[in-house]
């Protein structure tokens, strides 16, 4: 490029360049890129836990925490926040999703001939969800990057795992998926599933029985059954156990079992179907608070009911803006210092407290998560997945930063949108602040 480069030089030599690029090329290449547009650039990845974000360089600087630091905010809030280097730098921390899954942050050093306006900010966003793309593109192809996403090495069976679940958050303008495991690094026997087409979305949470490899086996085989049943055109709740059912015993799997929660959500209607398999019963958030419902009766776990009597399917009807939270028994049940279980009470009560933060559903999930640990000391005793489901046309909203609220100069600070308003340095403030 000359020093003529525009924007369009940039996201051209990106794609051209991308095809060839190994993972632990990433941040050299978008910095050569942008260095003609006077800006030097990183690319930070998230870990497995969403602790930390760590530089995709030969030689990175030691990794930033999530919480506490801006490039943590830009990824907590999905939001740009501006501040300065050590050494008075101007810096700009960019959010970096795959579609609308979080991958990290893209962090930016601007030169002093560069304007942070808001024409700056949509390519700098339209940047970012580029080099998502083509980080997460990279993924299965570098075992460095997969060292970064996991700083504590993964068992076998966690290896198992999370190569078998899909991405952790998907959106479109009408629904919002979002899901995690914990211990990330020893997770056994949970799992999750979940596919969205035009007009319907299955979800299903896992939970098998024990916390070791043969769990996580056991749980992928279910997985596996169940989600080639679906893409054979099988879409009754209640053939699609009966399929894990008949694989499991095939396969010689017992006395193994697994709990699982099967549900498939109409998106034009909000007719929710579920069949419940030994598993906990789901929660539904209505405006943010507990509403009385799935109280159907469950089926056995998938691996024991083949011959058991069969259990059809059960309804729910939601409503716009309702939200749905699967979960395994190792939320509810990690139990603390004092011996109290950490509830489904206080998951509710969580579940409210970030829904009246306006935060997006994958940080609602981090947050809970992070409060189950805290919970236990720092260490699960027991695999702990979350699901949630937003039937909503604004969830997705929360998902992405809003650089197209326009804010001029001659708008008082006051006055100014909070998310689009920059964060200082050391002045984090809540975004209802």
């Amino acid at each position: 490029m000359t020093s003529r480069a525009t924007w369009g030089d940039v996201f051209t030599t990106l794609t051209d360049r991308s095809h060839l690029v190994v993972g632990e090329g990433l941040s050299a290449m978008l910095d050569e890129a942008v260095r003609p547009l006077g800006l030097h650039a990183d690319v930070l990845l998230i870990d497995l836990g969403q602790r930390v974000l760590t530089s995709v360089r030969v030689d990175p600087p030691p990794p930033q925490s999530v919480e506490g630091t801006l490039a943590g905010r830009a990824y907590q809030y999905g939001e740009f926040v501006a501040g300065f280097g050590d050494d008075g730098r101007r810096m700009l921390w960019v959010p970096m999703l795959d579609g609308t899954e979080r991958a990290g942050v893209v962090s930016l050093e601007l030169g002093p001939e560069v304007v942070d306006d808001l024409e700056f900010r949509r390519r700098c966003w339209t940047l970012s969800g580029l080099m998502g793309h083509i980080a997460i593109a990279k993924l299965p192809y570098s075992d460095r990057i997969r060292r970064l996403r996991a700083p504590r090495p993964l068992t076998v069976a966690a290896e198992l795992l999370w190569q078998l679940v899909p991405p952790r958050t998907f959106a479109t303008d009408n629904v919002c998926v979002t899901a995690l495991l914990e211990p990330y690094d020893r997770v056994a026997g949970d799992g999750y599933d979940y596919v969205v087409d035009l007009d319907t979305a299955y979800v299903a949470v896992f939970d098998g029985v024990g916390h070791d490899l043969a769990a996580g086996s056991a749980t992928a085989l279910a997985v596996s059954a169940i989600r080639n049943a679906r893409r054979r055109g099988v879409t009754d709740l209640a053939a699609l156990a009966l399929e894990a059912d008949v694989q499991m015993q095939a396969a010689g799997v017992l006395p193994r079992f697994v709990t699982a929660i099967l549900a498939r959500l109409d998106l034009r209607t909000g007719e929710l179907r579920y069949l419940v398999a030994g598993h906990p019963h789901p929660l539904l958030l209505r405006h943010g608070h507990l509403v009385d419902a799935f109280g159907a009766t469950p089926r056995p776990p998938l691996g024991v009911g083949e011959h058991a009597a069969p259990v059809e399917e059960a309804v729910e009807w939601l409503e716009p803006g309702d939200r749905v939270v699967f979960y395994s028994d190792g939320i509810t049940e990690a139990r603390g210092a004092d011996g109290r279980f950490f509830g489904e009470r206080r998951l509710v009560d969580l579940s409210e407290r970030a829904e009246l933060d306006e935060v997006s559903a994958p940080e609602t999930l981090r947050r809970l998560a992070a409060a189950v640990l805290d919970h236990q000391g720092g260490l699960l005793q027991d695999d702990a997945t979350l699901l949630m489901v937003d039937w909503s046309v604004t969830a997705h909203e929360r998902l992405l930063p809003s650089v197209a609220r326009e804010v001029t100069a001659s708008t008082p600070p006051s006055q100014r949108p909070e998310k689009v308003r920059s964060s200082a340095v050391g002045g984090f403030r809540s975004p209802t602040a």
